[in-house]
């Protein structure tokens, strides 16, 4: 089975050193959910107060209605995966999935049919006899992970998993975590400080910053309407204009606009991620000089100087025959059914506040 947890008005702190002050969460029975923040925010803290390797000061932590404050990490029934794997070295790949099992005193007749089964969920039913230094470290974490879910624990829990693996290998394996939670139903809670290996792999997702949730919501949701203007740079990238706002329309470079959902007054700051400006041959549009691109096989990004002197980025798929020299004048347009408003000190989205 899996269960819910419940955290309400969490407190963690050293000493006089408070790293996060009152927090509060609930994930659901069987969700994938993801913390998400940058080094230092407090997400692995969190990660191993639910795990029972970190002290609660404050706050009370459930799994369902149990309360959990006091119990010993052994007694929760979890599973964790680390950023290191954390796999014996003097075990093979069968005993290594079975040790969980024997150290719970599991029925022995049944030992080896349960890590047969996870040896084949995960992939690696061709490798049980091989050591662990004869694995590649995408093989090793598919081991970490058999031996974490072979117990049947309530709760999956996952701190930078990932981290320590190629480029290709990251892809492939938070497409093989995803497909295998989704096959077991756990609820997992995973950290991670990699925003598109969370929207890939995430139900919802808790942005964090200096021990506070800045957002939670659904991957597209934080995407496309951040909370505030750190989870807009943090999540994906975008660049912020200033500007200023009558009702709905906003001013800047000379240009207005009209934003849905918005009524307001005042200085702004407009977020346009960089695939929201449209390149167009209108000349009473936004002039922009392009100043540098990168090509990087699909797209091409290309930092274009507004009249301003603002650098913004562009995001656009690559043509063969494109002619994209630098100092070469260009014009844009928005997309404005995308574009977000925040307060000046980006604290607040607008267009959320009214969409509400």
């Amino acid at each position: 089975m899996s269960v819910a947890i419940n955290i309400n008005h969490a407190l963690k702190a050293y000493g006089k050193n408070v790293i996060i002050s009152d927090l509060n969460l609930n994930i659901k029975d069987g969700e994938f959910f993801t913390l998400l923040g940058p080094s230092g925010c407090g997400k692995t803290t969190l990660l191993r107060m639910i795990a029972g390797f970190n002290t609660i000061e404050g706050g009370d932590f459930y799994f369902n209605d149990k309360k959990i404050n006091d119990l010993d990490p052994s007694k929760r029934n979890i599973g964790m995966v680390f950023q290191n794997y954390a796999i014996f070295p003097h075990l093979s790949v069968r005993e290594n999935v079975e040790f969980g099992l024997k150290n719970r005193a599991f029925d022995k007749k049944n030992i080896g049919p349960m890590a047969d089964k996870f040896l084949k969920l995960i992939q690696i039913y061709d490798l049980k006899d091989r050591m662990p230094e004869q694995l590649s470290g995408g093989q090793q974490q598919r081991v970490a992970l058999a031996r974490a879910l072979v117990i049947m624990p309530d709760v999956l829990l996952m701190d930078e998993p990932l981290s320590n693996l190629d480029a290709k290998l990251r892809l492939e394996m938070r497409q093989a975590i995803r497909n295998i939670q989704r096959e077991v139903g756990i609820t997992t809670v995973y950290v991670t400080h990699d925003q598109e290996e969370a929207m890939a792999i995430s139900d919802r997702i808790a942005v964090m910053k200096s021990g506070e949730i800045q957002q939670i919501g659904r991957p597209q949701d934080i995407y496309h309407r951040p909370a505030n203007e750190f989870v807009a740079n943090f999540i994906g990238r975008t660049n912020m204009v200033l500007a200023d706002c009558n009702k709905n329309e906003v001013s800047f470079l000379g240009h207005k606009i009209k934003i849905k959902n918005l009524d307001y007054n005042g200085k702004v700051r407009v977020s346009i991620r960089p695939e929201e400006f449209i390149i167009t041959d209108d000349k009473n549009a936004i002039k922009a000089v392009i100043k540098d691109t990168i090509f990087l096989g699909l797209n091409t990004h290309f930092f274009m100087e507004l009249p301003n002197k603002q650098i913004v980025e562009i995001i656009k798929e690559s043509m063969i025959n494109s002619n994209n020299e630098s100092d070469k004048e260009i014009y844009l347009t928005i997309n404005i059914d995308k574009v977000n408003v925040f307060t000046e000190d980006g604290t607040k989205n607008l267009v959320i506040a009214n969409e509400k």
